[in-house]
Parts: C-alpha cells; structure tokens; sequence
C-alpha cells in the first residue's frame, strides 16, 4: 500500500468523501525553480546558467516529471482524489519568462492528471492584478488541451491585504478578487468547464451584497481551514455567524467543501471529527436542502428543474398534454386561493334567484371542481358552463361531468375568443396566466371572454401585473449559449426557469438624485373586464394594440457585478384581497408554496459589466400584429459623476465647470478639468478614494450637490419585431 492509498483510506475511514492532494512534491518545484528561475547576475556562474538554461531547454522541448516528484503516480491511487496543481505556479508573474515555464508546467501537471483519468482540478490563484490577462490566457489554453477535465481557480472572497488597521476596506478594495474572476471567465469564453474554488480563509466581509454575487457564480469548491473556526463556550469548533449563514445559503450548489488543517488540534475538544461533523450539521440545516427535502414545497416540486431552460407554452397554438395538465393540478395552493375566490364572489353577489358562472379553459377540470365546492359552500343556486377549445382534454371533462358532476355542469366546446355560451355570465373564472403575468396571450384571450359578462359582472382574475429585476447567472448565460439552434435566436428566447444559481443585481431606491424604484419593479397592468374598450358589433377589439404596453425602469446597483439578464414576475388580484404572487418579496404572504409558475427569464447575448453604485436603465415593449406577440428588451448603464457648485469655495464664480447632463440621462458635452474629478467606470463611484480624500465642504458639495450620470455601457436591442421568439394568437 503506497503512502497516498494510505491517507485515503484514512480520510474514509473518518468520514470524508474524497482527498484533496497536491499532484507533486517539493522536488519537482526545487527542480523548476533550479531551471526556470534566474537568480541575481553573477558573472562568475555563466557557465552554471549555460548548463542550468540547456537543461530547461530540454524540459520545455518534452517536459516530464522524474521519480519522486509525484504525490500520486497510479490509477488506484487517483480514485477518489481531487488533484490540487502546484500553488506556486505563478501564470501571472510580472516576468515574461517564469510565466512563459509556469504555464509550460501546469500544462505538463495537467496532463499527467488526465493521465491518471482525473476529472477536476484546482488551478493556483491568480495574485497580479495587471497580469490577470495572462493567467486567463494561460487557463484558456489549458482547457483547450484537456477536454474533458473540469478546472477550478481557487480565489478568496477577497485579498486579506487590502484590511485596514481597523479591519475596514472599501467596496473597491472588497471588489478585487471577484473582478479578476470575471476577468479569467470572460477571456476564457464562459467555458462551462470553469469553475471556482471558493477559499473562506479570511474573515468574511459584512456587506451582504459582496458575498451574493459569489452565488450567481459557477461555485465547485470551497476550501474551510481549520483556522477560519472559532471555540465555542463548550471548546468545540464553529464557524461564526456570518460564516454559518454563507455556507448555507451556497450549499444549494452542492460544493465539495475541502477542510483543511483539521488534524492539527487548533480547538480544545472535539478532534478532527469535530470539524468535519460540523460542516454536514451546516449541510442538513440549509434551508434550500431543507425546502428540498420538504414535500409542498416549491424547491421539492422543482428538484431537478433549478437553472434549467423551459420555453413557456404556446397556449393558443398548441393543445395541452395530459401530463401537463397533470403537473399543473399537483398545486393545491393555487386552486385553494381560486375557491376562496369564488366563494367570496358568490357570497357578495347581491340576491339574486340564480346566478351564471363560465369557467373559460376548463382543461380537465379542476377549476369547475373547485368552483362547484365553492358554490356549495356559499349555499348559492348557480348555473356552471366549462368552456374549452383543447378536444382531447374536452374528453375528459365529458367523462367527468357523466361521473361526477352530472346536470350542475354544461359543457361548451370551442374557442373563447369566438364561441357563443348560452347565457350571459355574471362571473368568469380563467386561469390563463403565465409566469410573467401575460406572457401566455391571457389579455387577448380574455378580451373574447369577457363578451360573455353582464354588465358589472366580474373576472376572476380582476387584475394582474409583471414585475422586473436584473439579474448575474453564469449558469443560465451558458445554458442559453449551450442551446439548439441559433445562438442568437437562443438569446433573444424568454425562458421559464426555476432560479438557484443567480444573484438580483439591484438594490432598493438610491441612485443619482434618489430616482431608482425598489429592488424589483413592476412593468405594467391588466385589468377585467377593461375600462371604456372600444368594441366590434360581436363584442371584441377591432384590433390587438390596446394590449401592447411599454415600460423603462432605472434600477440601483449597489455592489459591481455583470448582467446577463432579467428576472420576471407576476402578481395577480383574483378577487378582493385574494391573489396570486411569485414576486419575491411578496409570494410568502399572498400564496406561499405556491408551485404553478416558476420565474421568467429574459437573456442577453453579451454581459454587461456594472460597477459598484451604477445605474442601470432597461426598457421592455410588449408588441404585437394580427398574427403574434412578443416581447423586445435592452438595457444601458450609467454612472454617478459629481461636480461642485458653480459658486462653491473649491472653484469661485469665475471658474464655472461645463459638465452639462441633459436630464440626467448620459446626454453630455465635454467638461472642463474641475478640482475634483469624475470617478473612473473601473471604480466604485460613492467609494471612491478621491471622494473619501476630499474637504468635507466640497464632498457634501458632491454628493448632495450637482450630481448627473454618464452612460457607461448598452446591450443591443433584443428581438425586434419578433424575429427570434413570439406567441401567437
């Protein structure tokens, strides 16, 4: 048995599912550095340069490891290891040369793994900022010859160094590290293979926004040490509080997390076990692994769909299956708040000898249930006719009226737009919606519907509204370019996706001049029956552009990260205070548990970089023709710059500055230099270390003065006229 057999069975024999262990040893980094690296000139050792140079030269025509510089050597032996590349390794080095044989060597240590038929490594850490460009080539070049391995860069949340004495640092500072792993992943093409090896080492930041971006990013591995852990009152490791709730929360990607110095007894009890118990005490009381395994919930309905692409459904032009029907009718929150809804419509109805309900899209049926249940409840005589276009899902409804439902019933075949009912209804009951509220065409189903009503009748729904937010997700911008087809088209697709892997960029109000709304934001309203529509002879809309809507929102961006697109909600009011919600903020109080409807996702093409206390500008049609709707999006980015008075102490009367921001929207002329200058976009604006350095007068000046923004960034327009993704009518 070799000596790295022997800690693997160790390691399992404690608990641990695998071993995390360096590829080489010592030797192989003294032999390097004995070739590679040249120490200071001496002109009495140029022979001993020839001979070392010559011997490098040889390494880099067919590099090889020799015996003893090896921690693992057979297939056996990497089983159940992940492999760690030498940390030494300095692929961003400021010398062309040490990064020239650092990458010739990291290929050299790859290739021996992939030898070994290992499949994930973790590469060292980028540490010169300058150089990050080089590093990210060199990792480009990597997965390109090892192509089925998985590489993770091992990063901190951020570089200890940046600490004042206080222990503080500014956003900027905080921002460092994960802006290099945005550079590496840009450069490398948002390679799917690319992961990240998360290193908690240092004390976590208290800034809630620094550490959720780290959500939205392909998290592989985190590295724990032994010394990130405090005693506790009994002298048993745990994390502190902050750490805690990290772990937590980041346990829905399912890490490997890597403990590391566990046997060196740095707690007074517990043992090495401690830690390693420790850590699956965090993994079992992780709310999304708790949700996961909780049966009604919407995380235990979705296992399996989280970040997974679903295009939304073609309602008019397509017939429903069975098993969709079947998976829609498994939510009984929905069809709950549905019967409340009836009952409490029926019961406030003023008397009356008998009263017309339609259900208009019956499917197989569960809303006419649910309404005969409710009508039973309010002890209320009430004729019901089930309408539907769908002819297979119309057997079923046959089928249950002979069984169940008998005369209480009438059926009624056919489209709701076109179809003639027997009676005018004094209630209309749809469930139509889609995950963005309108997205599956219930505005212009409902306009034939509602022919169907009395005057003052009522729509079940009475109103539903979308709702926006922007939103990171390296995991869903690589499933959109992994798509079938035309990429392009792929991008200009919105997407039903139950999101895990994904962090709202937006923050709740601020900006320049305090003009961003909340976190997310709503688009635009539905209202039933519409107010003062002007109709046709047969009761319908001469045309469709009463249901085309428009909106431009400006969001806050607290903290730097990258759009790749948008989030998309609904609320609807069914009647009175019963509604319908997956807003985020709101769906707990109004329909928790609620499994009907996941997110809807609008992608970009390309990311869109956003700085720290930006703004962001994203506009959103919803247009239509005789044939189709659709929808059509962008987005542009600004950036706070500040300017003082013209009459302030710093410049004097007879010093105006130029800088004109034409409403505040990026329209700008050129300025003349002032004393205090813009802020950089490569900075945090309200961090900024010239605002910090600045005299009090003039940063009050600043901040609360003379404010604008400058426009930073734009995506493109995103499906115009339709071309890539529509509904139809």
């Amino acid at each position: 048995e070799t000596h790295a057999l022997a800690r693997i069975a160790r390691a399992h024999a404690t608990g641990y599912d695998l071993v995390a262990l360096p590829l080489t040893t010592d030797a192989w980094r003294v032999r390097w550095r004995a070739m590679c690296v040249v120490e200071a000139p001496d002109a009495g050792v140029l022979a001993h340069d020839r001979e070392r140079e010559a011997r490098a030269e040889a390494w880099r025509a067919s590099p090889r490891f020799e015996d003893g510089e090896l921690t693992i050597s057979r297939l056996d032996e990497a089983q159940g290891t992940l492999v760690v590349v030498s940390e030494w390794l300095e692929l961003d080095a400021a010398d062309d040369w040490v990064r020239h044989d650092s990458e010739i060597a990291l290929l050299q240590e790859l290739a021996f793994a992939s030898y070994l038929d290992v499949h994930a490594a973790i590469l060292p850490p980028p540490r010169n900022r300058h150089h990050i460009a080089s590093y990210a080539r060199a990792v480009c070049a990597a997965l390109s010859r090892v192509t089925y391995m998985t590489l993770s860069v091992r990063l901190p949340i951020y570089d200890p160094a940046v600490l004042r004495a206080d222990g503080g640092a500014s956003e900027a500072e905080l921002n460092a590290t994960w802006e290099m792993w945005d550079a590496v992943r840009a450069l490398c093409g948002y390679d799917p293979r690319l992961t990240l090896a998360l290193d908690l080492t240092p004390p976590l930041p208290s800034v809630p926004g620094v550490l959720a971006r780290w959500a939205a990013e392909p998290l592989r591995h985190v590295f724990l040490p032994a010394s990130t852990f405090i005693a506790n009152a009994k002298g048993y490791p745990v994390l502190p509080k902050g750490a805690q709730a990290f772990i937590r929360d980041i346990m829905k990607h399912r890490p490997t997390v890597i403990l590391a110095e566990a046997g060196k007894g740095l707690h007074a009890r517990g043992g090495e076990a401690a830690y390693l118990q420790y850590v699956r005490h965090l993994e079992k009381t992780s709310p999304s692994v708790v949700k996961s395994a909780t049966e009604g919930t919407v995380e235990h309905f979705a296992r399996g769909y989280q970040d997974y692409l679903q295009a939304p459904l073609q309602p008019l032009m397509h017939n429903l299956q069975s098993v969709t029907y079947n998976t829609f009718e498994q939510d009984p929150v929905k069809y709950q708040k549905y019967e409340e809804a009836v009952y409490l419509a029926v019961s406030e109805w003023p008397p009356c000898d008998r009263m017309v309900l339609v259900v208009a899209g019956a499917g197989r049926g569960p809303l006419v249930a649910r309404a005969l249940t409710a009508i039973a409840r309010a002890s209320r005589d009430v004729a019901v006719y089930a309408l539907e276009k769908n002819p297979n899902a119309f057997v079923t409804l046959q089928g249950r009226k002979r069984d169940e439902w008998g005369n209480a019933v009438q059926l009624v075949f056919g489209d709701m737009r076109t179809v003639q009912v027997p009676e005018p209804a004094d209630i209309v009951v749809s469930e139509l919606l889609g995950s963005f509220g309108d997205n599956e065409l219930s505005p212009e189903c409902l306009d034939g519907a509602m022919r169907f009503l009395k005057p003052g009748g009522i729509s079940i729904p009475a109103s539903y509204s979308a709702h926006l937010a922007p939103l990171s997700s390296s995991k869903l911008y690589n499933e959109v370019r992994a798509g079938r087809g035309d990429r392009d088209k792929a991008a200009e697709t919105p997407y039903v996706v139950m999101f895990q892997a994904v962090n709202i960029l937006s923050g709740n109000g601020g900006g320049e001049a305090g003009r961003c709304g909340p976190q997310v934001q709503e688009c635009w309203e539905f209202e039933h029956p519409r107010r003062d529509a002007v109709l046709n002879e047969l009761g319908l809309p001469p045309t469709n552009t009463h249901n085309t809507r428009s909106a431009t929102l400006t969001f806050h961006i607290p903290h730097a990260g990258v759009l790749h697109g948008f989030a998309g909600y609904f609320e609807a009011v069914l009647y009175g205070s019963i509604g319908l919600s997956i807003h985020p903020d709101r769906m707990e109080h109004v329909s928790k548990d609620m499994l009907s409807w996941f997110p809807l996702f609008f992608p970009l093409k390309d990311p869109l970089y956003v700085p720290s206390n930006s703004e962001l500008q994203v506009s959103l049609w919803r247009l239509t023709n005789a044939r189709q709707v659709w929808y059509e999006w962008c987005a542009e980015a600004f950036l706070p710059v500040f300017s003082p008075p013209a009459t302030s102490p710093a410049t004097g009367p007879e010093r105006k500055t130029s800088l004109s921001l034409v409403d505040g929207h990026g329209a700008v002329r050129a300025p003349t230099p002032v004393p205090f200058a813009a802020p950089s976009p490569l900075v945090d604006a309200l961090d900024s270390p010239l605002l910090e350095r600045a005299p009090e007068p003039l940063r009050r000046a600043s901040v609360a003065g003379e404010t604008g923004v400058v426009k930073i960034g734009q995506t493109a327009l995103h499906n115009p006229e339709g071309r890539s993704s529509w509904i139809g009518l």
